[in-house]
């Protein structure tokens, strides 16, 4: 008989092998504890070993999440294996970079507080400033995954790759996406191709715009997608783009981390038949500073609260009309007299977007003719 030669196994096979066996034994280790982050090779060592340096900033989310049960894909608990064991359980990124990690929140991402928002925005912004750094990816939840990618997509100002990533089933599921999401990220945060593209987001084989991507549906890993479509794919370790961001960010951008210290109130009211108009009113009275009306259609707004939104918007806060369908974007002047009433539309931005980008926005200015020039540009 003759032997057989074995086949080689794929970097992406031995990821996700290797994820499971790692991370089902890490499901003992609790938020909190001491975390060993591995070590940054020192300055200049990319030449040397030919790789770029890319730090993991781990956060929490399903990315991080483990179940009882491996047939579980959907019930898990999210924010509980740590940055090294995330790192230790893909060593297929050890061939495409070298890759350190910082544990800087371990929390579902419905947990986020603009505070964390600008703390890690600041975090991002440092490390890229260093000379022995190329490139940054963050694990995330995904609920809040793309507020988080549109916001540092506004105000990191570094033409780096900032890669975002996460994963729609658990580190212990069978069907476990979270490695190869990571190894993609880690491969596009070391990819020259990325410099100057924006913050990316990664996730089932798609590189994704952070300012246009958006979580479509709760329980499959092809979650995210845009209505523009992704920038491109990561295949096989090589990541192949087919386009470019036209909006304004990051190194473009008129805003910046480094002098921002929080974030304004904005909130958002979405729009349905028979509205209610005191929920408007107590945005107000809880201190909001703009008010997003997730309308129906082209932004609507009922004509029963068209006086509720003037009033407010002549006492000072501001009304911006974006829509609560999936796709298109709002018109000005349609539907509403937006001229007339001092009203700002929110583009393409989906109200959740909408929201990140006033907050932003009014960390400078007020001004609504300034806002919707905003409003266009990013």
């Amino acid at each position: 008989m003759h032997a057989v030669p074995l086949r080689p196994a794929h970097p992406r096979r031995i990821a996700r092998f290797a994820l499971a066996a790692c991370l089902l034994g890490a499901m003992g280790a609790l938020p909190g504890a001491p975390l060993q982050a591995r070590e940054m090779p020192e300055a200049g060592s990319a030449t040397a070993t030919g790789k770029p340096n890319v730090v993991i900033l781990a956060t929490g989310g399903t990315i991080a999440g483990a179940g009882a049960d491996a047939s579980n894909s959907a019930t898990y608990q999210a924010a509980k294996v740590p940055v090294d064991k995330l790192i230790a359980a893909v060593p297929a990124m050890a061939n495409v970079a070298n890759v350190r990690g910082e544990q800087v929140f371990q929390i579902a991402s419905e947990s986020f507080t603009d505070a964390q928002l600008v703390q890690l925005g600041k975090r991002v912004s440092q490390l890229l400033k260093q000379d022995d750094v190329d490139g940054v990816v963050i694990t995330h939840g995904t609920d809040t995954l793309e507020e988080t990618a549109l916001f540092l997509n506004l105000v990191v100002k570094s033409d780096k790759p900032i890669v975002v990533v996460g994963s729609m089933r658990p580190s212990t599921a069978i069907s476990a996406d979270g490695a190869l999401n990571l190894l993609d990220a880690v491969t596009a945060a070391g990819s020259k191709e990325a410099v100057g593209k924006g913050v990316l987001v990664t996730m089932n084989d798609y590189i994704q715009s952070g300012r246009d991507v958006t979580k479509r549906t709760n329980i499959v890993p092809s979650a995210f997608s845009s209505q523009w479509g992704p920038l491109g794919m990561v295949v096989e370790g090589k990541t192949y783009f087919f386009r470019a961001p036209y909006k304004r960010h990051n190194a473009s951008s008129e805003f910046d981390i480094d002098t921002i210290e929080s974030l304004p109130l904005v909130a958002i009211v979405y729009g349905s038949g028979n509205m209610f108009p005191g929920a408007y009113k107590a945005a107000v009275d809880a201190g909001a500073k703009a008010i997003v009306n997730a309308g129906t259609g082209n932004g609507s707004v009922p004509g029963y609260l068209v006086d509720t939104l003037k009033d407010i918007r002549g006492k000072g806060t501001l009304v911006i009309r974006s829509s609560r369908v999936g796709d298109g974007f709002v018109l000005r002047n349609a539907e509403q007299p937006d001229d007339k009433y001092d009203w700002v539309v929110a583009h393409d931005f989906n109200p959740q977007k909408a929201k990140i980008l006033a907050a932003v926005a009014l960390t400078k200015t007020s001004d609504t003719k300034e806002l919707q020039r905003i409003f266009w540009e990013y």
